[in-house]
């Protein structure tokens, strides 16, 4: 009885991602600096929530405790709104890609639901399949960085065509150096995005374009990865590619 109490107590912690993603939903359609900086701060709200659920699930032992019910398949409904059409959506609200460009959007979308919905999760060594559908960071910086158009355009186009390209992609919370790395530089990354929500970016933008270390180093590291290892080792597992847990 406790042990069925506690994996239906995780399945319930994993859930609150979906009230995270209720108030995104609310605060996007309000709109206004106010309004985004408060959608953004749920989002990272429910990325913590996800990147913590998987370790409390497997230390629960909830598939066999309760064999009836996939949390796999709710933390995918869940990661789907608050890491692509959600973040998708405040893009198009904030008119980050105005008039026509805003049919580009659709793009991410599709490729997304495509990505979360492949069989062939993650490489036997411990990585993502294809850019692992982070919308939610994407946003940030476009939102922050307030680049032209053209630029917005081609870089949700790039990634949304990566998506379904099969190259390996950081997965942190695996073995690995890369991951291991990656997990150390996140750190103080994820601090410094909480500051710029709350805060801003302060002046000339510094603090927003001393975070870009990140990105650059997980895409970095990410393709040339892919190059030095090719696309072999792929291993086919219920989850889709975007349980991050």
């Amino acid at each position: 009885m406790k042990a069925r109490a506690l994996a239906w107590s995780v399945h319930v912690f994993t859930s609150l991602g979906l009230v995270a993603a209720a108030g995104i939903a609310v605060l996007i359609v309000w709109g206004g600096t106010v309004s985004f900086r408060g959608a953004f701060m749920l989002m990272w709200l429910a990325t913590l929530i996800d990147a913590v659920d998987g370790t409390l699930a497997r230390r629960a032992r909830v598939r066999e405790v309760l064999p009836g019910f996939d949390g796999r398949r709710l933390d995918d409904l869940i990661d789907f709104q608050t890491y692509t059409s959600l973040p998708l959506l405040l893009r198009w609200r904030a008119d980050l890609l105005p008039g026509p460009w805003a049919l580009l959007l659709l793009a991410p979308l599709v490729t997304s639901a495509f990505g979360f919905s492949r069989s062939a999760a993650k490489t036997d060594d411990g990585y993502f399949l294809g850019f692992p559908s982070y919308w939610n960071i994407v946003a940030f910086y476009l939102y922050y960085l307030a680049p032209p158009a053209w630029v917005t355009a081609t870089a949700v186009t790039l990634l949304a065509f990566l998506t379904l390209v099969p190259s390996r992609y950081l997965y942190p919370t695996q073995p690995g150096k890369l991951n291991a790395i990656a997990n150390i530089l996140a750190v103080p990354w994820a601090i410094l995005l909480l500051w710029i929500t709350v805060r801003g970016p302060g002046p000339g933008g510094n603090l927003l374009l001393i975070s870009l270390y990140f990105p650059a180093f997980y895409l970095g590291a990410s393709w040339c990865l892919s190059l030095t290892k090719g696309h072999t080792a792929i291993s086919r597992v219920s989850a889709g590619p975007n349980r991050r847990g």
